[in-house]
């Protein structure tokens, strides 16, 4: 949460304190003044230094709350109504923000989202990274001498239907099936005809897959149960191309009515190019099978993230916001300072989407990824790109990048983008050992982030700058890009 000075609540609480000593019970109204906020986007109040967070409430404003629910150091609580709001409140503009759970900060000017995020990562690299910040607190900073310099965060200029994917779960009421999102806590379906962080086209195919669904009486399966057979509708918009993908996620190979589907998709949405079905009758949320086929059209659809062109199948991972991801890599390229002589190695490569930037910079890439399907994509587009100064290798990077020095390969820049739990200990050993000049951390998570960069700092490694990018506005994520020197190329 952001660093503020604890408060306490202007009014006590109504009602007799619990025999354990708490200042609240469930059920109390109180009067609080927000003096932070929680890196899920709850607001921050205390109550004789007992901590209460509470839904929807902003930093900076004074709430009267309900008393939901506590616990032995902290509690939630219902917001009710605002007593004084936070300049930086607007009305949300979406009609199922308070049902979604899709996004957290609609309510917050954009603006201050983004001054948030960056005070975020800030209070990460401190707290837990143990780390000093130029300028501390919320001020830019711009000596680098004092701290790590952590920028502004970079956002985007038009901060909605930015989302290239739609995930929808589908369901079923009295009306015939519902697709959307799961209410917030539950895996209750909230019905959804538009979603303003999501491209308008995506809407466009989910309502008609609907429409279809529910004139051909589909069934929708049912988790308890395991019954019915839609599970979930997936679409892939090329925001460069055009071109879109349709993905139906059944609890079974048979579709009633498919001609009906294709051929009512084709006349109604001809940005249409591929339609394909995903099989999984596995009685779990997790969302595709292992069993993919294509019903019409191309296997996969084409997009561009700056000069690079990616082929995108069903099940391949792609960077769901083109535009930042844009701004993402190329943040990452500015910081491995490259000179078109360098051999740099991409620990979590993924498809190769960072690779393949870098190779347009650098002498010679490798990547490595674990996931062997992902590592079949990497090599086909750099194919596809015609580059031939990229290697992919199917592995942990723990396990790959020691063999490769083993072979002779050494790094000048390495380049880390891993999953929220952040790099595994052996990989920052592994990077210690090999010491290269610099490395290049993109995070989704700055808790891990500011673990991992203790550990490379006290290796030997200085942080010299952070960038927080803006990759989902209006939720409470945030990536950030780290540039490290090893402190005897300084």
């Amino acid at each position: 949460m952001s660093k503020h000075r604890s408060g306490r609540s202007t009014s006590r609480p109504v009602g007799k304190a619990p025999v354990a000593g708490l200042p609240v019970n469930k059920n109390d109204e109180v009067m609080l003044d927000i003096i932070g906020m929680t890196h899920e986007g709850e607001g921050v109040g205390r109550v004789e230094g007992f901590t209460l967070f509470v839904q929807g409430a902003l930093p900076g404003e004074k709430v009267r709350a309900k008393v939901l629910k506590t616990k032995k150091q902290y509690g939630y609580a219902k917001l009710l109504n605002l007593v004084e709001a936070s300049s930086a409140r607007i009305a949300a503009p979406c009609e199922i923000y308070d049902q979604c759970g899709g996004c957290q900060l609609q309510h917050m000017d954009y603006a201050a989202q983004l001054a948030w995020k960056r005070q975020l990562v800030v209070d990460n690299l401190e707290r837990i990274g143990k780390l000093r910040v130029s300028g501390g607190g919320r001020d830019a900073g711009t000596d680098q001498a004092a701290g790590i310099l952590v920028r502004p965060t970079l956002g985007m200029d038009e901060p909605w239907r930015y989302r290239n994917k739609a995930q929808v779960p589908i369901g079923v009421t009295e009306g015939g099936l519902v697709g959307g999102f799961y209410a917030r806590g539950s895996h209750r379906i909230i019905d959804m005809e538009t979603c303003l962080i999501q491209h308008e086209d995506n809407d466009d195919v989910v309502r008609k897959v609907k429409e279809i669904g529910r004139k051909r009486g589909i069934t929708a399966y049912d988790e308890e149960s395991g019954k019915g057979l839609l599970r979930h509708v997936v679409v892939k918009k090329a925001f460069r191309t055009g071109e879109m993908m349709l993905v139906l996620v059944t609890n079974g190979e048979r579709i009633p009515h498919l001609d009906e589907w294709i051929t009512e998709i084709r006349r109604e949405i001809p940005a249409v190019t591929s339609i394909c079905q995903n099989v999984n009758t596995k009685q779990t949320n997790v969302i595709f099978g292992d069993t993919t086929r294509t019903l019409w059209g191309n296997d996969v659809i084409y997009d561009y993230i700056g000069d690079v062109k990616f082929a995108i199948s069903a099940r391949s991972f792609y960077q769901v916001n083109p535009a930042q991801t844009e701004v993402l890599y190329g943040k990452t390229v500015e910081y491995a300072g490259l000179t078109g002589n360098e051999t740099v190695i991409d620990a979590y490569c993924g498809i190769g989407t960072i690779s393949l930037f870098l190779a347009q910079h650098a002498k010679q890439v490798y990547g490595v990824e674990i996931v062997r399907e992902a590592i079949e994509d990497a090599r086909a587009n750099a194919t596809l790109n015609g580059m031939d100064n990229v290697v992919f290798e199917v592995g942990a990077s723990e396990d790959v990048i020691p063999n490769w020095k083993e072979q002779g390969i050494t790094a000048d820049i390495i380049v880390v983008d891993p999953p929220r739990k952040g790099c595994d200990p052996r990989l920052l050993e592994t990077i210690l050992a090999m010491k290269p000049e610099r490395v290049v951390y993109v995070s989704c998570n700055p808790s891990t982030l500011a673990r991992d960069l203790r550990v490379l700092e006290d290796g030997g490694y200085k942080t010299v700058e952070v960038t927080p990018v803006d990759m989902f506005p209006h939720t409470v994520h945030v990536e950030a890009v780290c540039s490290l020197i090893y402190k005897g190329f300084e």
